[in-house]
């Protein structure tokens, strides 16, 4: 856990030195001696008085987060040690340098982290890290890229958002949760183009390209349209021009009607809008695409917000601006029209007008049993009660006995609140404010359910509801399906009582023909937690099958009754063809297989913990942060050997040795009752052997009656210069060796 990085052209570490000379020269080396994981390593300067203190041993892939404690020491250049602690956010402080991150690092990684920060600001410097504390009993971090996205939060159980919220920082808890009012910008925008025909309402302001359209009957007929021109006139053919712009839609209309009525009676007209103007309006501050937008003389704050997308994740939601002629004539709430409908201060744009999104203000979540699981901008003080309502209110399985609020105490540490909604009371909701970085999560109701388990040959066994005393076992047998065919008239009831000297168990034997017949002996009442055992007739097992394939008569898969062996099996199939091979016999057995599975995961866990300790070892005494790496890479490929190993999967071959005719094998250790899923496989009679491993060519030969092994060696061009010739081994055809 100890090294030095050296600068360039430095002599690297020592780990001794043979002369005092030398020692004086080498000061600053620590001398160590492995030890265990977690415990401490004496170490002291050589060369001059300075003590330092024991460092920590930590294995190779350990994962750096909050609560871990460095020593950093520097010498040359900068000089000074320091005890530095990696914040809640895994971040750590580097003294007259920069924060770094190093949530997740191994102790090399931290260590090439922290030279190649030094490294910018330093040149000539000799820097040693060690570990000085470690986290105590830490949950396991969860990296930023495995955080739940907002879909998967709300999904989340009450289990799983215990492990995220005591082992993620609160800001990437927050980063998480969905803000709330973001996706009703997600629909595609409108480009808010000129529109052709618009209803217009009578306080729709005229402007310089608005189209006006007249229709006049009676004395004088006439249709026109007329435009409004860049000086705010209207000419209107046969009454002249009049002053048209900054008029509404009905002061337009009657200043139309006067215009005509100087000239004509016994009239009647007609004013309406025909093509509208478009404005240009200005988007920024916080907003997701900012810029300037062309749009519709009738648009709106809230249309403008979404065509440029809405606030960006920075910005706020609550008090949009709207700016007029340098001066702010509106603040827009988005949570008024989200929230209550109200649009009554989403006003109607003009020329030239800015709409500028400040930075959100403060925020706070709210998860677990609520409506709106989400990130909310609190605009003033809210009170807890306030912002529960804000998030939809509690949902129908909330608990009110139960609320959490997690909370960073002046920016300096982070703790948790909890309350009983229904002890502390409305007044209580009504003064608790939430705090920005608060996140709030109420609590499902518990699940205090009476129920009982059936078990055994009935058509639906499992779980089901009972009211204690009352309910009766023939009432749960017929809710079960009833009884199947291979069930027995016995059940067994067992039921735990608690005592104030501890749990009691009492087995009740009932009668279900009895129970069935509502005798009350035996169709008594259940209670909570009870089991009710249906039992199967005596022995019961529909089928017991085994195959047998390859040189018999008739392969196949065959019934077995409880306590039939291999002969007879034999003997069903037909008994063998004259191209059997009986002693490369493959006899396989579920049971064995598991068994064998079981050895090798006990054998692959014990080389893990060598390995793993060797490693560390290693890692204890390497010199620097180079050899370190070096010995985290063989570790490593060691560890992916250790996959393959698991990887391997048994077979269950038992080895045995079958006899010809099957008869002779009943006098034999080798005729074994037949268990479920057994596999004999008799193969032809081979013609080959095969010679593998260090011989200089490892192929096949024909078989060669009367040879020894050693001929079969020869030809394959003898042992290879590695070979273990004391090792040699003989694979038989039935498995042994």
């Amino acid at each position: 856990a100890w090294a030095q990085v050296m600068p360039a052209g430095s002599s690297g570490y020592y780990e001794g030195s043979s002369s005092k000379e030398e020692e004086e020269e080498e000061e600053g080396i620590i001398q160590v001696s492995p030890t265990k994981i977690g415990e401490k390593k004496p170490g002291k300067i050589k060369g001059e008085e300075i003590e330092v203190e024991e460092g920590l041993i930590v294995p190779p892939d350990y994962q750096l987060g909050p609560g871990d404690v460095v020593r950093i020491m520097l010498k040359g250049e900068i000089s000074g040690e320091w005890r530095v602690p990696i914040d809640l956010n895994g971040y750590m402080n580097l003294p007259r340098a920069e924060a770094i991150r190093v949530l997740g690092l191994n102790f090399s990684q931290l260590q090439a982290a922290i030279h190649q920060t030094y490294s910018k600001y330093f040149k000539n410097f000799e820097l040693r890290v060690a570990m000085e504390q470690l986290r105590a009993a830490p949950l396991p971090l969860i990296p930023e890229e495995e955080l739940p996205s907002p879909e998967e939060l709300k999904a989340l159980s009450d289990a799983e958002l215990d492990r995220l919220f005591l082992s993620a920082p609160p800001s990437e808890v927050m980063k998480k949760l969905p803000r709330f009012g973001y996706d009703f910008f997600l629909r595609p925008t409108s480009t808010f183009a000129p529109v052709e025909e618009a209803p217009v309402g009578p306080d729709y302001v005229i402007g310089p390209g608005d189209q006006v359209k007249v229709f006049i009957w009676g004395m004088v007929e006439g249709e026109w349209s007329a435009v409004v021109g860049r000086d705010g006139t209207l000419n209107l053919p046969r009454a002249g021009v009049i002053n048209a712009a900054g008029l509404t839609f009905s002061q337009l209309q009657e200043a139309i009607r006067r215009a005509y009525s100087r000239y004509y009676t016994n009239f009647e007209i007609n004013v309406t809008m025909g093509r509208l103007r478009s404005i240009t309006i200005y988007v920024v501050g916080s907003a997701k695409r900012p810029g300037a937008y062309t749009v519709s003389s009738l648009a709106t704050v809230v249309n403008a917000l979404i065509a440029a997308g809405g606030p960006d994740v920075a910005g706020s939601m609550r008090d949009i601006e709207l700016r007029r002629n340098g001066k702010t004539v509106a603040h827009f709430d988005m949570y008024d029209l989200l929230l209550k409908g109200d649009t009554s201060k989403d006003l109607r744009l003009m020329p030239g007008d800015v709409i500028f999104i400040p930075p959100a203000g403060a925020v706070a979540g709210a998860v677990g049993s609520v409506k709106r699981p989400g990130l909310y901008e609190l605009k003033e003080r809210v009170r807890l009660g306030e912002f529960i309502e804000m998030a939809g209110g509690m949902t129908g399985h909330s608990f009110k006995g139960r609320v959490q609020v997690m909370r960073v105490e002046g920016r300096r540490y982070q703790t948790l609140i909890e309350g009983d909604m229904d002890a502390l009371g409305q007044d209580f909701l009504q003064k608790f404010a939430v705090q920005d970085g608060d996140i709030v999560r109420v609590f499902p109701v518990a699940r205090i359910a009476t129920t009982m388990r059936v078990a055994g040959p009935v058509a639906s066994p499992g779980e089901y509801a009972v009211e204690p005393g009352i309910t009766r076992v023939s009432e749960v047998i017929n809710r079960a399906g009833g009884l199947l065919y291979m069930a027995s008239n016995q059940a067994e009831l067992t039921r735990i009582r608690v005592t104030q000297m501890g749990p009691v168990t009492d087995h009740i034997l009932i009668n279900l023909e009895k129970a069935l017949r509502n005798d009350p002996e035996h169709d008594i009442p259940l209670e909570n937690n009870d089991y009710l055992f249906v039992r199967a007739v005596p022995e019961w097992a529909l089928y017991r099958t085994a195959t047998v394939t390859g040189e018999v008569r008739y392969p196949g898969t065959y019934t077995v009754r409880k306590g039939e062996t291999l002969s007879s099996l034999i003997e069903r199939a037909g008994g063998y063809t004259d191209k059997a091979y009986l002693k490369g016999a493959i006899f396989l057995r579920e049971s064995v297989r598991k068994e064998q599975q079981k050895s090798i995961n006990e054998m692959v866990d014990r080389l893990e913990r060598e390995l793993y300790s060797a490693g560390t070892a290693a890692t204890a005494t390497s010199f620097n942060a180079e050899e370190a790496q070096i010995v985290s890479s063989e570790t490593e490929q060691k560890r992916k050997l250790l996959d393959t190993l698991r990887r391997t999967r048994a077979t269950g071959r038992v080895v045995v040795r079958l006899e010809d005719p099957p008869e002779l094998l009943k006098r034999t250790p080798f005729d074994i009752e037949l268990e479920e899923g057994d596999r004999l496989h008799i193969p032809k009679k081979p013609q080959t052997v095969q010679v593998v491993g260090s011989v200089l060519n490892e192929t096949s030969f024909v078989f060669e009656p009367y040879r020894y092994h050693s001929y079969y060696i020869q030809k394959a061009g003898g042992y290879g210069v590695n070979a273990d010739r004391k090792r040699t081994y003989l694979l038989k055809a039935d498995g042994s060796a």
